[in-house]
């Protein structure tokens, strides 16, 4: 990650909390993804049957964590610093930085990561 993306995306984290539930339209620029297509993948692939996230209709799981506050939490996964690029590689292969997760590996593309991500850093 480049200085320049690196400082941005510490201060949209940094802001996060300032922002309610309305999505941020700089988020884009820190993940390279797009929130309104990420809250439609959310309700696609089922995210809420495990999770409960803040506006996602239906989306009240229990199984996982919930996502609100997402974007002020350090960690992903207990272990990943949270950053756009690490939850983008969380997302496309759980098992992979976790073997054992109860997080199932849901096919999802590196841009489909990048929609979800944007709309968890923007909105959560």
């Amino acid at each position: 990650m480049n200085a320049a993306r690196a400082l941005l995306v510490v201060a949209l984290l940094a802001t996060a909390g300032c922002q309610g539930d309305r999505v941020d339209s700089q988020v884009p620029a820190a993940t390279g993804g797009d929130a309104a297509r990420g809250a439609a993948l959310i309700r696609a692939v089922g995210c809420g049957r495990c999770h409960a996230i803040p506006g996602i209709r239906g989306a009240d799981g229990a199984v996982g964590p919930p996502l609100q506050s997402f974007s002020r939490r350090t960690y992903i996964a207990g272990q990943l610093p949270n950053s756009p690029d690490n939850l983008v590689r969380w997302l496309v292969d759980p098992p992979a930085v976790e073997p054992g997760t109860a997080m199932p590996s849901l096919g999802l593309s590196a841009q489909q990561a990048r929609d979800i991500a944007a709309y968890l850093y923007a909105s959560t």
